[in-house]
């Protein structure tokens, strides 16, 4: 629930809202940008890629995965961003749709206190952000 409350935090904010409990709570859980959906697309990215390289010995096998491994994660990064990106587009909702799927699982509806906390934390985060980017 807590999940599913920082996603609403982080939809809200990019939409411009208020962030106080009623002007988070009608966001969406769901968030394209989420970790989970990070590691899905690592995972089907790396079943498509190993599987294009084929069968190899055990050696060469264990060394390609952790070779490829910045590259797939690279991969993954950029989809992520790029689907983010375009979200309101037809393509782009039809990409991330497993993506989105997955956090039904991940996430769930939270409370109001889940909400507060949410933000709580976010503006904590936000704060010293903008404090750290001042100073540089």
């Amino acid at each position: 629930m807590y999940h599913g409350a920082e996603h609403k935090t982080i939809n809200a904010f990019e939409d411009g809202a208020e962030l106080n409990v009623e002007g988070v709570r009608p966001y969406s859980r769901q968030h394209p940008r989420c970790g989970t959906a990070f590691l899905l697309t690592v995972f089907v990215f790396s079943i498509l890629l190993f599987s294009a390289i084929g069968p190899l010995p055990m050696h060469t096998r264990i060394i390609s995965r952790l070779v490829l491994l910045p590259l797939l994660a690279s991969l993954a990064y950029e989809y992520i961003r790029f689907t983010g990106r375009l979200r309101n587009h037809t393509l782009a909702k039809i990409l991330m749709a497993p993506n989105l799927w997955l956090q039904n699982m991940t996430t769930a509806e939270p409370d109001d206190d889940m909400l507060a906390i949410a933000i709580a934390a976010f503006n904590a985060m936000y704060t010293e952000e903008q404090r750290s980017a001042a100073k540089v």
